[in-house]
């Protein structure tokens, strides 16, 4: 499936709306409610079996996705704000709950994420990080370089703040 071209055409969740998603140990989506598949644009037979990073707007900077696999990876919840990228190239911002599905044992199965709509004033700051984070990425080139200026910049603002990570997108 080909990703959409961008456009500056928004849409917003309401206050009362929640997406629900579910996918694999690889991010591959196993379950997506109503309010998903609306928002995404896409029907639910084009996302069950696709890999979740197809919603992936390419304003987000690759390293908060590096800290939230990292962070999943390490069997622990993370939140985020994300911009997601619609079929139709429009965009979407959500506040993004995401969890490790434990099996019986104690297993990781995959992963499942609750968003809502996110505060304007926090996107409005984030999006502010976001493009920071994103141009030391761009600069530094696609690889690990670019990864790593990212990092450095964000590390370096959480640490400014006194805060971590956590406390920040909570903060907000």
């Amino acid at each position: 499936m080909s990703r959409p071209e961008p456009t500056q055409n928004e849409r917003v969740l309401g206050v009362d709306d929640f997406i629900v998603s579910k996918t694999d140990l690889k991010g591959i989506i196993t379950y997506g409610n109503r309010i998903f598949i609306a928002m995404s644009g896409y029907s639910e037979a084009e996302l069950l079996g696709t890999p979740h990073n197809i919603l992936r707007h390419p304003d987000m900077p690759r390293v908060v996705f590096k800290l939230l696999w990292d962070t999943l990876q390490a069997q622990q919840e993370i939140c985020a704000y994300v911009k997601n990228l619609a079929k139709d190239g429009s965009f979407y911002w959500v506040f993004a709950n995401i969890t490790p599905s434990f099996d019986r044992r104690g297993n990781v199965i995959g992963y499942y994420s609750v968003r809502r709509k996110p505060r304007p004033e926090a996107v409005q700051v984030v999006s502010g990080l976001y493009r920071t984070l994103l141009d030391a990425e761009r600069r530094a080139g696609d690889g690990q370089a670019g990864m790593k200026a990212s990092l450095a910049i964000l590390n370096r603002t959480l640490e400014e703040k006194g805060i971590s990570y956590a406390e920040f997108v909570l903060g907000l």
